[in-house]
Formats: C-alpha cells, sequence, structure tokens
C-alpha cells in the first residue's frame, strides 16, 4: 500500500523486491550500455580518422596554396620591377629622342651650303680674268662667291659656296691661243692656281684628256650633293653642252629635285636644256665669256670660200658654187631659185675671205673624197667643228679626229655631209658659222627625193611633197 501511495508500479516494485531480478535487469543494461559505449567509441575512433584524413588533405593544399601565393608574389614583385626599369628606360628614350631630333634638326638646318660644278672645257672665265694669272683666278673666285651670295638673299651670311672647275687644261692651253683670249699658257695654268687658292672650298680641277671626264664628274658629284640635306642648290656650268639633257630628265623625275638645281648660263642654254625646265642662271656676263671658243687665223687655208651644194637631177652629181650674196639670196624664191637656195651657206673657218672672181666655176664635189668621209668610223671619224668652223674648243678631249689633214675635196665633202644632219635650233638658229643644215638640200621639182629625210616639214619649201617611208 505504502508503494501504490508512493507511485511505483506492482511490476517494478516487485523487481526491486526480487534480488535475482534485479541483478539480470542489472547485467542486461550493462551490457546494452556496453554496446551503446563501444559504438560511441567506434563512432568517435572513425570521426578522429575522417578528421585526420580531412586534416591532411586540407594540409597538403593549404601548403600548396601557401607556395603559390609565394610564387605569385615573387613574379608581382618581378613584374614590378621590371615595369619600373621599363618605365624607366622609357624615359630615357624618350630624352635621347628629343636630343636626336634635336640633333638632326640641328644638322639639316647647319653648315648649310650651295655648290657650283662648271665644265671649264666650254663655260670659260672672261680673258681680263684669266691673263691676270694668279691674281685673276683669285678675283674670278671672289666674285663668283659673291654673284652667287647675291642670289641667296637674306641667307647670304649662314651659307657657304663650293665651286669646282672641271677641265682638261693642256687642252685648254692649246685651244684659247688660236682664239686669242690667251697669250701664254702660263697664264692659264696661274689663274687656275689663284682660283683654288682663294677659298678651300674653291678647286680647279685638271681632270686630263678623255671626252667623258668633266662630264661625268660634274654628274657624280650633283647626285652626291642633292643627296646632302645640307646642299640647298646644286649650279651647273653646263649651259653649253645638250648632252646633259638625259641626265637632268632623270633627276627631275623627283619633282622636288628640280627646285634645287640651276644651270648657270654663260654660253646661250641650248634649247634641248630649255625644254627640261631646269632654273637658269644669267650673271649678265660679269663672270663668263658667252661665246665659244673659235679660230681667229689658221696658218694656211682650208678651203678657197664658203660653199654651198647642189645635186643636178639630171646627171645626179654634186657640185659645189660660190656662196650667193646676201642681196642675192634674199632676191630668190622658192619658185626661181635652186634647191641650194633653201640651204644656209655653210661658213668653213678660213683666212680673210678673198674676192670671188664673178666667173668662177661650180667645182664637183668629188664621190671618192665623199666616200673617203663616209668609210671614217668611230674615234676615226673627222671632227665637223674642227675643219670646218675652226679648232675644236674641246682640244684633245673631243673624241673625233683632229689631227688628220684633209685635201680640198675632202673638205668640201666633209662640209657637204654635215649639212645634211638638221641644225638642233632649227630655223631660229642664230650662229653665223653654223655648219648644220637649215633647210632639206634634197628638194627637186618641189619633192624631197631623200627617202629617209632628217629634216621636218617646216626645213621645206612651201608645197614640197614628201616622201612617206614604208617599213
Amino acid at each position: 500500500m505504502d508503494g501504490l501511495r508512493n507511485g511505483q508500479r506492482p511490476s517494478q516494485t516487485a523487481a526491486l523486491i526480487d534480488p535475482s531480478a534485479s541483478i539480470a535487469e542489472f547485467v542486461r543494461r550493462f551490457r546494452d550500455l556496453s554496446v551503446q559505449r563501444d559504438s560511441q567509441e567506434s563512432l568517435i575512433k572513425d570521426l578522429i580518422v575522417y578528421s585526420e584524413s580531412i586534416e591532411s588533405t586540407l594540409r597538403a593544399e593549404l601548403a600548396n596554396v601557401l607556395s603559390k601565393l609565394r610564387d605569385t608574389e615573387l613574379d608581382l614583385e618581378d613584374a614590378t620591377r621590371s615595369r619600373r626599369d621599363l618605365q624607366q628606360q622609357v624615359q630615357q628614350l624618350e630624352v635621347y629622342r628629343e636630343a636626336v631630333l634635336q640633333d638632326n634638326n640641328f644638322l639639316k638646318v647647319a653648315n648649310p651650303y650651295v655648290v657650283v660644278l662648271i665644265d671649264g672645257d666650254c663655260l670659260l672665265f672672261k680673258e681680263s680674268f684669266i691673263g691676270k694669272g694668279v691674281d685673276g683666278g683669285k678675283k674670278a673666285a671672289y666674285a663668283l662667291r659673291s654673284a652667287i651670295l647675291e642670289q641667296c638673299g637674306s641667307h647670304a651670311n649662314d651659307i657657304e659656296v663650293v665651286a669646282k672647275v672641271y677641265a682638261n687644261l693642256a687642252g685648254l692651253c692649246k685651244a684659247m691661243p688660236g682664239d686669242g683670249s690667251l697669250s701664254s699658257e702660263s697664264d692659264l695654268k696661274d689663274f687656275s692656281l689663284g682660283f683654288t687658292q682663294a677659298k678651300a672650298s674653291f678647286d680647279f680641277v685638271d681632270v686630263g684628256h678623255g671626252k667623258e671626264r668633266a662630264d661625268n664628274k660634274i654628274k657624280e658629284s650633283t647626285k652626291w650633293h642633292l643627296r646632302n640635306t645640307n646642299c640647298k642648290q646644286v649650279i651647273l656650268g653646263i649651259s653649253h653642252d645638250a648632252g646633259y639633257a638625259p641626265f637632268l630628265d632623270e633627276l627631275f623625275q623627283d619633282a622636288s629635285l628640280q627646285l634645287r638645281v640651276t644651270v648657270l648660263e654663260g654660253i646661250p642654254t641650248v634649247r634641248e636644256l630649255k625644254a627640261t625646265g631646269v632654273n637658269i642662271l644669267n650673271l649678265n656676263d660679269r663672270l663668263f665669256r658667252s661665246e665659244k671658243l673659235v679660230e681667229r687665223a689658221l696658218p694656211e687655208p682650208l678651203i678657197p670660200a664658203p660653199a654651198t651644194f647642189e645635186v643636178k637631177p639630171a646627171t645626179g652629181s654634186i657640185t659645189s658654187a660660190g656662196t650667193p650674196t646676201p642681196a642675192t639670196s634674199a632676191a630668190s624664191t622658192p619658185a626661181q631659185a635652186p634647191a641650194t637656195t633653201y640651204a644656209r651657206a655653210v661658213k668653213i673657218a678660213t683666212p680673210p675671205p678673198q674676192p670671188t672672181p664673178p666667173t668662177q666655176q661650180p667645182r664637183p664635189v668629188s664621190q671618192t673624197a665623199l666616200d673617203t668621209i663616209k668609210k671614217r668610223r668611230d674615234h676615226n671619224k673627222l671632227c665637223n667643228n674642227h675643219y670646218l668652223r675652226g679648232p675644236c674648243a674641246k682640244g684633245s678631249a673631243c673624241a673625233f679626229e683632229h689631227k688628220y689633214r684633209p685635201t680640198k675635196d675632202e673638205l668640201v665633202a666633209i662640209a657637204f655631209l654635215t649639212r645634211l644632219n638638221p641644225c638642233s635650233n632649227g630655223q631660229g638658229c642664230e650662229v653665223e658659222d653654223c655648219i648644220y643644215g637649215h633647210h632639206c638640200p634634197s628638194v627637186r621639182d618641189g619633192v624631197c627625193t631623200h627617202p629617209f629625210c632628217k629634216f621636218g616639214k617646216e626645213d621645206h619649201p612651201p608645197g614640197t611633197r614628201l616622201r612617206v617611208h614604208k617599213s
């Protein structure tokens, strides 16, 4: 009753009362507890092992991450250092670039100069300079320098003048006395020395014998100076020589170069050079001769008188006749005059002409002499200028023969053959002793009989019928 009053169940009370029953229960309960404990221990052990495995994995991954972090930090540090080095190098290069640009700009404007290149075989200084020897050479150099600087305007004080004269000195010493412009060879040699001594930048260069030596030096020097930005102008003393026209045409393919090249005019500039569009500078005869060397006297006559030529239609023979007087030539008309009326008289260098008797008969031009002259080739060809107009201005530098002594018939043949070549100045030629043709000599009865005529239509009488060559 007390147990019931205390809230205990009858079975529990009985178990507490039964000693054997209580021990068994304790044993059972202890066993259950042991199983649970073993299970807990196993769980704890598994948890510990798993934790250790996870920890090891995480530690390895952490170590790997830390290693990569250290490598990344090192890379970052190296990249930072490299970037700073590059920045410093860029800054240094910028400074260097600015310095180079300044130096380059300075070099472009520093030491500006004008170069004068003169073909001294034909563009000759005046006798008033040459005749004074060394002193004349110095005066010519100073006068040339002053004349060039006058063209530079406000820049004259900053520009240097460089001058080179290229010539065959020995050839000039032989050619100029015949012209009467040189009394002694020593004058010309002394003049060249004075010209060279006047200024450090002035030279008179003796190129010796050779047709193209002066030409080649002038052409190569021109190209060299035009490549130099300090050279502001190249002035060429070549107004007499049409052979420079192809050279200038080639240069002027670069339009900018045309502004930097000028032809210095003494002898009037030939038509071919004018056609290139080159600038022309004329110093108003202050320094140079305006005419070529001409023989004023020869020791023996070469031909009795100037001659014109005629081919007779009936026989085809070639004849030579005395030159008609200006009045006779002017009075002739295309309808009345023979073909020779349209050919300018060939003036051959002779002593003072002697009066020709009115009864003088035309002398035939020897076919044998023509054949003899035609057979000469290359360097063996006779120099037309030398034999028809006087000693060649190029002297020993000329590529053609000067030493041969032609007969009178051969001289007439030379003149006739030369007349078959049209004058480059055409009808506008103003050279009094021109040896080339100005009108076609092959017109017969209003027809040009030459199958390969070199003369233009304007060089034939009005109404002339021209042959058309069919190739």
